[in-house]
């Protein structure tokens, strides 16, 4: 789990997605990312799938939606950023979730970080 449990133990900590590449480069294929801290939004989402991370945690976002308007709100918050991801993966032009990497976000990305078709 790549996490700086959004940076309230340590001001000045850098964000989790930040550093995020770093760890995947370090670990390689050895195990799975996680990132926490800092996804609240479909786009924030797919961002971490693209630079390595193999899953997200998300809490605060259904804790706003708990907050609001009960169970209500915490589907509504799911909903949200389901439609967000969405809507990113189409204006990256992907369709699955397993074609997200680097060059997505990236553009002229050095060849090193760029992924092997």
């Amino acid at each position: 789990m790549v996490s700086n449990h959004g940076g309230r133990q340590l001001d000045g900590a850098p964000s989790s997605i930040r550093v995020l590449p770093e760890i995947v480069d370090a670990v390689g294929d050895r195990t799975e990312l996680l990132l926490d801290g800092g996804v609240y939004s479909g786009q924030s989402l797919i961002k971490a799938v693209a630079l390595g991370a193999k899953a997200v945690s998300l809490g605060r976002a259904f804790v706003w939606g708990l907050g609001a308007a009960g169970q209500e709100g915490v589907e509504r918050a799911l909903t949200i950023i389901s439609d967000e991801a969405d809507a990113t993966m189409a204006l990256i032009g992907e369709r699955d979730i397993g074609g997200v990497g680097p060059e997505s976000i990236y553009r002229d990305l050095p060849q090193d970080h760029a992924r092997a078709p």
